[in-house]
């Protein structure tokens, strides 16, 4: 009985933790050594203070255990161990493959000394991290007070964020930034370019002279990259792991020629970064979906609509947003009636979250369904499908008399006539037969 009620715990545990809800909270924080949970305070407060559990660990901990009893014991994952050769206990790349495979998400970040696990799980999301001892140099956009003299201490225009607030927040701020750099398959759809660099940076060895063509140049060399799997699983990938610490939050930044100080945007850039990661914004759930027909409040009894009548239909989407449900505001929600292909596709005109659209029936029968696939850079896919049958006319439900049969009509009616006035004639026509014989 009780391992029944343990298989019973472990399969809710794994269908609560698939769908990976924003009050999944329990955080797995994997370190290169425990002195980096004191030089990212700052960071790591910031998540307590958002309501997340962090569990520490050093990377290479024997006793790492992330799946126990066919269930993941932890909702996210943060890789903050850019040097690390083999993650400890039951912990592997193929783990935490799995890991995002079951919605899991995951947030990592490198350095110029970046190992071959991270550079592989960099690999497994769609991007390439350069090669260890390899920094990102920039000899126009660096710091000149904090640079040592090797340009590797970029400033990074916030203009080059990617355009999606959800995932990026409203920084306008420059960016303070020390590590790898790295390059995205750009034939890979789910693949965003959070935070690229400046045109004239690249990416190399400081300590060398450049005698082969570097591993990325200018804005193909991207210092954050970020993963929305197709199950809504995320993944961010930093090149730098100073970019969150204690130094760099509260930094100021004085880009050379610029002349003046400013106070650094990764602290704004670090927490809009976690909120969307862990799910905390840019999600967007269904809370009700209908169809009916004009002047009617339900869909039909009967399961099904009949060609050319007119159909309404309603969908109500919510934005988790600053901790609480709201109603999404759009104006590029569409919805597909689609049978094989899509017979109609129109844009829903939203109110508060209600989304609304009229269209007629296609005069073609068989089996439909509603759809609404919405797919934006920064939310979480918002899949709906429901089906509904599709059929003709009933007999009684045809037009009594049809404009374009008239001459069959006249036609029938003039037969009838005819037919009735040679019946008369035929009946009261009398043949004269003459005067009889006498004999």
């Amino acid at each position: 009985m009780k391992l029944f009620l343990a298989v019973i715990l472990a399969m809710a545990t794994a269908a609560q933790c698939s769908e990976q809800l924003p009050e999944n909270r329990k955080v797995l924080a994997l370190l290169d050594n425990l002195a980096i949970k004191e030089t990212h305070s700052l960071y790591f407060q910031s998540l307590v203070d958002a309501g997340f559990s962090i569990t520490y660990r050093v990377a290479d901990d024997p006793t790492i255990i992330l799946k126990k009893y066919g269930a993941f014991l932890y909702d996210h994952l943060i890789l903050f161990s850019p040097t690390v050769e083999e993650f400890g206990g039951t912990l592997s790349v193929e783990g935490i493959t799995e890991f995002v495979d079951n919605g899991g998400n995951v947030l990592v970040a490198g350095s110029s000394m970046t190992g071959d696990v991270l550079r592989e799980i960099a690999s497994e999301c769609g991007f390439e991290a350069d090669e260890e001892g390899n920094s990102v140099i920039d000899h126009l956009n660096f710091d000149a007070v904090k640079d040592e003299g090797k340009h590797t201490l970029i400033v990074a225009d916030a203009a080059n964020l990617i355009k999606s607030p959800a995932i990026v927040g409203t920084t306008k701020a420059p960016l303070l930034y020390r590590g790898t750099g790295l390059i995205a398959d750009r034939e890979n759809p789910l693949v965003l370019e959070i935070l690229s660099a400046s045109s004239s940076a690249y990416s190399h060895n400081p300590d060398e002279s450049v005698s082969e063509y570097p591993h990325a140049t200018g804005k193909n060399t991207l210092l954050i990259a970020g993963l929305q799997a197709r199950n809504n699983a995320r993944i961010v990938f930093s090149g730098s792991l100073d970019f969150f610490s204690d130094e760099f939050l509260t930094a100021s930044v004085e880009r050379v020629g610029a002349g003046k100080a400013v106070q650094s945007g990764n602290r704004d850039l670090a927490t809009a970064l976690s909120q969307w990661c862990f799910k905390q914004s840019g999600v967007l759930r269904v809370t009700n979906v209908n169809h009916h027909l004009a002047g009617e409040k339900s869909p039909p009894r009967i399961n099904s609509y009949t060609i050319k009548q007119e159909c309404i239909y309603n969908i109500d989407i919510q934005e988790y947003k600053n901790g609480k449900w709201i109603p999404y505001q759009a104006s590029d929600v569409q919805m597909e009636f689609v049978r094989i292909d899509p017979f109609v596709r129109l844009n829903l005109k939203g109110t508060k979250g209600s989304f609304e659209g009229k269209f007629t029936i296609p005069d073609v029968y068989g089996v439909y369904q509603f759809k609404v696939d919405y797919t934006r850079t920064g939310m979480t896919r918002l899949f709906s499908a429901t089906q509904f049958s599709v059929r003709p006319l009933r007999h009684d439900q045809y037009e009594r008399f049809i404009l374009s049969a008239y001459p069959y009509y006249a036609s029938s009616f003039s037969m009838m006539a005819g037919v009735v006035l040679f019946s008369i004639v035929f009946l009261h026509y009398k043949e004269d037969t003459g005067k009889p014989k006498t004999e």
